[in-house]
This record gives structure tokens, sequence and C-alpha cells, in this order.
């Protein structure tokens, strides 16, 4: 009886296996929705075509956090943390069904943002003060050019007393209060209040920490 070796299966040299990201959901790039229309992640068009990933336009540069570091260091060594709430990294703040906005730092009131009203939910209390760095969302549709602007006077007229809004590319500091005759935009170094009279200076605090920003 004659036996039949039994051929073994040819491997495959040099085969790489290639997996696919999957699809990712328009949904997940929105980044804020203002007067009912979601505002997606800059960059949120290259995530949708693969030449991206979602973490890749969501995080912060890393002038970015560490400006959000000074400010949350100023607010807790030298703000009252009995009579104030410090919130960082995108808080978000419900104004009403057509808008969903985000502080990326933010000093509550704890007189308004009393702990019943602390949840697994979006704030619904206006911040205090509202400190924003740089523009995340994508804003290349003319609709958008005033962005800065909407958001600005949005929490403004939700009760806020003070928006500000860093641009580290210009190295400037907007500052929009409650009842004010104007915002004013001026270089970032200088002494500006934050809140109770303390005082932030972006440009003198990236100087001590030799940290050199070119535009």
């Amino acid at each position: 009886m004659q036996t039949v070796a039994q051929q073994q299966p040819r491997k495959r040299r040099n085969s790489v296996t290639v997996r696919k990201q999957p699809p990712v959901a328009l949904e997940s790039l929105v980044y804020e929705v203002l007067d009912g229309r979601p505002l997606y992640y800059r960059g949120y068009e290259d995530v949708l075509a693969g030449k991206k990933l979602p973490e890749d336009i969501m995080g912060s540069s890393s002038l970015q956090w560490v400006l959000v570091s000074y400010f949350m260091r100023i607010m807790i060594r030298q703000l009252d943390e009995k009579k104030y709430w410090f919130a960082s990294n995108e808080a978000g703040v419900h104004l009403d069904h057509r808008n969903n906005l985000s502080h990326d730092v933010a000093i509550y009131d704890r007189s308004v943002l009393t702990p019943d009203k602390i949840n697994t939910q979006y704030v619904t209390v206006p911040a205090k003060v509202a400190v924003e760095i740089d523009v995340k969302a994508d804003i290349s549709k003319v609709i958008d050019f005033n962005y800065v602007n909407q958001k600005t006077k949005k929490l403004l007229d939700f009760g806020s007393d003070k928006v500000i809004w860093i641009f580290t590319s210009s190295q400037q500091v907007m500052i929009a209060e409650k009842n004010a005759d104007a915002w004013l935009t001026m270089d970032w170094n200088r002494d500006l209040e934050l809140l109770d009279g303390k005082s932030f200076n972006i440009g003198r605090y990236l100087k001590e920490e030799g940290i050199q920003v070119t535009e």
C-alpha cells in the first residue's frame, strides 16, 4: 500500500496584515453646537478622509496645555477655593437646546454652581470667568468667521462676568466683560486681571520658563 505524503501549505513570504481603520462617525468630531449648528474640530475632514486619527485633532498643543496649567496654578494658589470651583479640560456648558459650548479654563462661583447642579451632564449655569486658548473649532465656512465674537457674546449674555481669549499665534489677549463699552485686545506682555485682583502675565511667565513662541 502506497503512502501519500501530505503537502504542507506554503507560507507566504513577507506577508503584511493591513488593518483598516474603522470609519469615524461625523457626530464624534463635534466640538461645540452653536445656534443649532454643529462645529467640528479643526482638521475633521482629514479624519473623515483617513489621513488622521480623531486624537490627532482633539488634543491640545504643548503650549496650550502649558497655558492651561498656568491659569490653574494661579487659581488654585491665589483664589479662594471655598468660594470658587475651578474647571479645565474643555469643560462643557449647556446654554439651551441649541447651544452646547466648552471652556478651556473656567471659574465658577460656588453659590451659583451648587452641589445639586453637579452631575454627569454639562454644567447649566454660567462661569464667572471663562478662559479660551485659541480656536479649536473648524471655522472655514463664511458663516463661522465671526465665531470668537459669537461665542463670547453668548457666554456674556448667559451670565458670565468675563471672557478671556488667548491667541498664541499673534501673542495677544482679548478681554470681554459684561456691560463693558468695548472688548479690549492687547499684547500678552502685560499684567491683566483674572479675578479678585489676581493678575496674569503670559509673556512674562513664558519668558521665566524659557519658552519662546514664534508666529
